[in-house]
C-alpha cells in the first residue's frame, strides 16, 4: 500500500472514472497492473475562485486492498474489578469502552434519560416550552453531542489515539466517511442509533449503564470517596471515580465546593448565535456558486482580537437549526445542530467573546464566571417572557444600534422576541461583539445584514469551572480517587477530545494498579 496525494476539481473528485485514470498515469501503470484504490484525507479549498479538493488516497497495485481497521473486540467483564462512571457523554461512553478493553466492569450512572426517552422531552421542549431539568438538550444518554450535531473535528491530536475514536465510531454505525473528511461530523438524526449501540455492547460485555440515576452526594474519608449518593437515597460504595458530567453540571461544582473538595474559577466565552441563509453563506464563501452538487454546504471559521480578547465563531452549523439548550426553568440557551445532509436552509453559528475571571470583582471565587453565565441566561429569559422564547435582533441593526421590528425568519422552534441585545449584555460583551461583526464584515463582505438574526445567548461554550487535577495522575489533588473528565471538568472541547479525555482516564487508573 503506498499513499498518493493531488489537487483536482470538485467535479472531478466525484468521478471514480476521472480518478482512476488519474492515479494510473500519475503512478505510470500499464493497462494490465490491477490497481484499487480509497480515500485517506478530503478537504476543500476555497480560498480562491478556482475551488479545488485536495485529495489523499491509498493505493494497491497488483495487491489486494486492505482492510481500513481492524474491529475492537470486547471481552467479558462481568466479574471484573469495577469503575464507577459519573455520565453518559462522550467521556463517559468511551471511558466505559476503554475499561472493558482494559478488562474493568463499567458502571455508569446517568441523570438523564435514554436517548428514546429523550427525544419526547426534547420534541416537550421545543413544540411547547416545557423544559425537564433533568432530560434536555445537555442531561440525558449520548450528552450535549447527541442531539447537538455531532461534530468530530478536533485539534487534540497530542492528547490521545485519535484514530481509536474514529474507529469506533465507524464500529458502531458511523461511516467511514468521517475518516476521510477533513471536518468531519455526523449528524443529529443519526448519532442516538450510534449511541444505543455502544449501549448495548458495554452491557453484552457486562458493564452497567443506570439511567435516572443522579449523583446527589459523596462521603470522603482519608482522601478518598468511598461512597457515592444517587437520586438522595441510593448508597453505592466506590474504588475508583470518573467523573464526566458535562460542561452544565452545575450541581456538581457546588456538591464538591460544599464537601471542601476544590474547585476553581475557569476563563470560558459568551456571545450571540447568528443565523444567515445557507444560500447566502455558499455565495460568500463559494465565489458565486450556488446550489452546487459537488460542493457541501459551505461553513466558515471567524476569529479577531478586539481590546485584547479573542471574538470568534463558535459550533458553526451549516445547514442546520439553533435549538433550546436551558437546563433550568428560569433560563434560556441557544445551540446548534445539523442533519448528516446539512441540507436545512439555514446556517447559523456561536460569535463568542472571551470572558476571564479578572473580568469580574471577587476574581478568585470559583464560581464568579458560572454566576455570571447564569445572569446572562436569568436575564435573557426575563427579556423575552419568562419562556423559551429568546431575545433575537437583526444583525445590522444590532451594529446600528437599533431596536428591530421585523425579522426574515428564525429556526429556532419556541420562538423569539425583539430585544436590544444592550438590555441583556454588559457594555464589555456588547463592544466587543460590535467590533468583531464589523471585522468580519471585512472579512467576508455582506456578512452583517438585516437579512441575518442573532439569537441570544450562546453561553455553554465551556466549562467556566475547572475541577483540579494532577497533570501525572490526573487524580483531585484532595481526592486520590476521583478523576474529573473531559468538558465538565475543563479538560476537553467536543466529542472527540471529551472520548479521549475518558478513555486517559481509565488508563490512568489502570497504571496506578501495576
Amino acid at each position: 500500500m503506498q499513499e498518493h496525494h493531488f489537487s483536482c476539481t470538485p467535479e472531478e473528485a466525484k468521478d471514480h472514472a476521472y480518478l482512476e485514470k488519474r492515479l494510473r498515469n500519475e503512478l505510470g501503470l500499464s493497462s494490465d497492473q490491477q490497481l484499487t484504490f480509497r480515500w485517506r484525507k478530503r478537504s476543500i479549498d476555497a480560498r480562491n475562485r478556482h475551488i479545488k479538493v485536495n485529495a489523499s488516497f491509498d493505493v494497491w497495485v497488483d495487491e489486494e486492498q486492505e482492510e481500513r481497521f481492524p474491529s475492537y473486540l470486547f471481552p467479558s467483564v462481568h466479574n471484573a474489578p469495577e469503575i464507577h462512571i459519573i455520565g453518559a457523554g462522550p467521556a463517559g461512553l468511551f471511558a466505559a469502552l476503554e475499561a472493558i478493553l482494559q478488562g474493568k466492569k463499567p458502571i455508569v450512572f446517568e441523570r438523564g434519560k435514554d436517548v428514546r426517552n429523550r427525544r419526547r422531552d426534547l420534541a416537550q421542549l421545543t413544540k411547547s416550552s416545557v423544559l425537564n431539568p433533568e432530560s434536555n438538550y445537555c442531561f440525558g444518554e449520548g450528552g450535549a453531542g447527541t442531539y447537538s450535531d455531532g461534530k468530530l473535528y478536533t485539534r487534540s491530536k497530542k492528547r490521545g489515539d485519535v484514530q481509536k475514536v474514529m474507529q469506533l465510531l465507524v464500529q458502531y454505525g458511523a461511516t467511514e466517511d468521517i475518516l476521510v473528511e477533513a471536518h468531519p461530523h455526523i449528524g443529529t438524526n443519526k448519532l442516538p442509533q450510534l449511541i444505543v449501540a455502544i449501549r448495548e455492547q458495554i452491557l453484552l460485555s457486562g458493564g452497567e449503564i443506570h439511567f435516572e440515576h443522579k449523583l446527589t452526594d459523596l462521603l470522603v474519608e482519608n482522601g478518598r470517596i468511598v461512597e457515592i449518593e444517587l437520586n438522595q437515597k441510593q448508597k453505592v460504595p466506590v474504588s475508583e471515580l470518573i467523573l464526566a458530567t458535562g460542561h452544565s453540571a452545575r450541581g456538581i461544582f457546588h456538591l464538591l465546593h460544599d464537601r471542601n473538595i476544590e474547585v476553581k474559577a475557569k476563563p470560558f466565552a459568551l456571545g450571540v448565535r447568528v443565523e444567515h441563509t445557507q444560500e447566502f453563506i455558499d455565495k460568500l464563501q463559494y465565489h458565486g456558486r450556488l446550489n452546487d452538487e459537488y460542493l457541501p454546504p459551505a461553513a466558515y471559521s471567524l476569529v479577531t482580537q478586539v481590546d485584547g480578547r479573542g471574538v470568534y465563531s463558535f459550533c458553526m452549523c451549516p445547514g442546520g437549526i439553533i435549538a433550546p439548550c436551558a437546563t433550568e426553568t428560569n433560563e434560556v440557551v441557544t445551540n446548534g445542530w445539523s442533519p448528516s445532509k446539512r441540507n436545512n436552509p439555514y446556517s447559523n453559528s456561536g460569535i463568542v467573546v472571551s470572558i476571564e475571571p479578572s473580568d469580574f470583582p471577587h476574581s478568585e471565587h470559583p464560581f464568579v464566571c458560572l454566576e455570571f453565565q447564569q445572569a446572562i441566561e436569568k436575564a435573557c429569559w426575563e427579556a423575552a417572557g419568562k419562556t423559551q422564547k429568546v431575545p433575537a435582533q437583526c444583525l445590522k441593526d444590532f451594529v446600528q444600534k437599533k431596536k428591530s421590528t421585523d425579522f426574515p425568519r428564525s429556526s429556532y422552534q419556541p420562538g423569539i422576541v425583539s430585544v436590544e441585545m444592550d438590555e441583556v449584555f454588559p457594555a464589555f460583551v456588547i463592544d466587543r461583539l460590535r467590533q468583531a461583526f464589523n471585522d468580519f464584515d471585512r472579512k467576508m463582505p455582506g456578512f452583517i445584514t438585516n437579512d441575518a438574526v442573532i439569537h441570544a445567548p450562546e453561553s455553554r461554550t465551556s466549562s467556566p469551572v475547572l475541577i483540579p487535577r494532577d497533570p501525572e495522575t490526573w487524580q483531585h489533588p484532595q481526592v486520590s480517587n476521583l478523576y474529573p473528565c473531559a468538558e465538565g471538568a475543563g479538560y476537553a472541547g467536543g466529542i472527540v477530545s471529551a472520548a479521549i479525555d475518558g478513555m486517559n482516564c481509565v488508563t490512568k487508573i489502570c497504571q496506578k494498579e501495576t
